[in-house]
């Protein structure tokens, strides 16, 4: 008897697991309860859509090929004309499109809804699960706008195509699009995150514009339709906007000098741009250049936590769906104890950061709305949210990667593309350092905001004792100290900070379980180093529940 085509006896397929694409993965408990505590339950059922079809066939298909294929930089056309063109693969721009379609971008701006933040800010975890590149420049368009605000003329212009729910890919003059996309170019090889070490200039011109003359070291998605950049203005460090083509039609001196070749984010176009005589039009005062683009990184750093968060969900949801259909030794991965431990400890911290990121979503939403105190419970949290998170990322992929085994270390699994991805929201609109310290000043000068953030904190007093003693502890450690040793200490004190928040949240609004968890193995020090390390008691199959991937 011959064996099939294709067929082999040593080679049958078994206990191997089924392909999580198709299922929704994004739509779990946390994530619907936190949109409708935070004002957006009306938005449930288009995430949940958004969710489904993000990890349908076709676009976990775009998101791949997008990454397998990243984007390649023309300075020159055939006959040696100048054209600084990044040439992308269409499945790159089919996301952006699908983004902007669905009101990722700068549309919550246009949105008179309460909860429309909280909303988009869902949409950006359900969409995450296709491709994180393109969500870059989707990110940078919806964080301008409150800057742009800066310069009302600028504003009433640009703002109706920066909401504008159409991706025109051509490159043209901005005001005769019908949308355009945003970027920012802000740092420079000599300073990086030290922006006060620009050394771009920026000329006055008789016509109310600006000559820039400079080197931008990391200018992510360089065929965006307008940017934001830093220069040094007589007054001083002022912020500019650059349109790659000029109302004319010319093109501006925008001129790409490479693409950056990175760990990941593969889709997505770095690139270091050089200005020689580039036009751009003041953005607020002269020498107000960081207050002003600090409102386009407030948005982006709340991006950065938003997509943490969601890397988060896509972890446990990759790790505990291999774990309940592989068995070992006898029985399922998820079953085996130490395998069980993992996954809920993987979900706990998924959970937590859900909640998390939308309650400062909420803050964000509320404050766009002339809400004072969340605006000054946002400028702490939002802080201390974007360092935690982002510096959690990245050992939680490891952990979610290492429960697949050797099948999660193949490219075919997806988990090494996550595992890529993870470093660089840390590193993205402030290092970790970055992060930390600026909690620190913000607290040190805006103490209603310190206020805001503790009064937050003394909402779950009573409820575990705990939470209650560990938040005494950081009370004590708030009430001084020298300001040095905060700042040698800042890791330390915001990683305090942002757990007791998430402990705040959960134990108010969140499951029973996960907050017990929660509680006894982050806040009272019942906890290893690594994941896996909870301690007996928690109610493992009541967490792992919430986390599961439907059928």
């Amino acid at each position: 008897m011959t064996t099939p085509p294709g067929r082999r006896p040593t080679h049958d397929v078994t206990n191997q697991v089924p392909p999580i694409v198709g299922r929704d993965i994004t739509t779990h408990p946390a994530l619907v309860e936190g949109m409708t505590r935070e004002g957006a339950g009306w938005a449930v059922p288009e995430v949940a859509d958004l969710g489904r079809l993000g990890n349908s066939e076709q676009w976990q298909q775009a998101g791949r090929l997008a990454n397998e294929h990243p984007p390649v930089l023309h300075t020159h056309d055939r006959y040696g004309n100048r054209v600084d063109e990044v040439e992308y693969l269409p499945q790159y721009h089919d996301l952006m499109a699908a983004a902007v379609e669905h009101g990722l971008h700068g549309a919550a701006w246009a949105d008179d809804r309460p909860g429309a933040h909280v909303a988009r800010a869902a949409k950006m975890m359900a969409w995450g699960v296709t491709d994180a590149g393109h969500l870059c420049p989707v990110s940078m368009t919806y964080s301008v706008v409150p800057a742009l605000r800066a310069a009302p003329e600028l504003a009433a212009a640009y703002e109706p195509l920066l909401t504008n729910r159409h991706y025109d890919r051509e490159l043209r003059a901005p005001l005769t699009k019908a949308g355009l996309i945003a970027g920012m170019s802000m740092t420079e090889k000599q300073g990086g995150s030290d922006v006060r070490a620009n050394t771009t200039r920026a000329v006055p011109n008789a016509d109310g514009s600006y000559a820039l003359t400079g080197h931008k070291w990391f200018t992510s998605a360089p065929m965006s339709d307008v940017f934001l950049t830093l220069a040094q203005a007589p007054g001083g460090l002022s912020c500019f906007l650059v349109p790659r083509v000029l109302p004319d039609g010319t093109r501006n001196a925008f001129f790409l000098q490479r693409l950056k070749d990175k760990l990941g984010n593969r889709s997505n176009a770095s690139s270091e741009v050089e200005y020689d005589g580039t036009l751009g039009w003041l953005v607020g005062d002269e020498g107000r250049g960081v207050a002003t683009i600090i409102e386009m990184v407030t948005m982006t750093r709340l991006d950065c936590a938003l997509m943490a968060a969601g890397g988060m969900r896509l972890n446990i949801a990759h790790a505990l769906h291999h774990a309940t259909h592989r068995r070992a030794f006898g029985r399922r991965l998820a079953d085996q104890p130490a395998m069980t431990n993992v996954l809920a400890d993987l979900a706990v911290d998924a959970e937590a950061a859900t909640t998390l990121v939308l309650r400062v979503a909420g803050a964000v939403d509320r404050a766009t709305r002339g809400d004072d105190a969340e605006r000054s419970f946002r400028r702490v949290a939002l802080a201390v949210t974007k360092y935690y998170l982002c510096k959690r990322l990245a050992s939680h992929t490891v952990e979610a990667l290492e429960c697949l085994g050797g099948n999660g270390y193949v490219e075919d699994s997806g988990m090494p593309r996550l595992y890529r991805e993870a470093p660089l929201i840390s590193i993205w609109e402030g290092s970790g350092n970055v992060a930390a310290l600026d909690t620190v000043r913000a607290m040190a000068r805006q103490p209603a905001a310190v206020t805001a953030f503790l009064e937050e904190l003394d909402l779950a007093v009573g409820v575990d004792s705990r939470y209650d003693d560990a938040l005494a502890v950081l009370h004590k450690e708030l009430a001084g100290g020298d300001p040095l040793e905060l700042q040698y200490r800042a890791r330390y004190l915001v990683e305090r900070m942002a757990l007791l928040l998430q402990g705040s949240l959960l134990l108010r609004h969140g499951d029973p379980a996960v907050g017990d968890a929660f509680v006894a193995s982050r806040l009272a020090g019942d906890w290893g180093t690594a994941y896996g390390t909870l301690p007996a008691g928690v109610d493992t199959a009541a967490v792992l529940a919430r986390a599961a991937v439907p059928e």
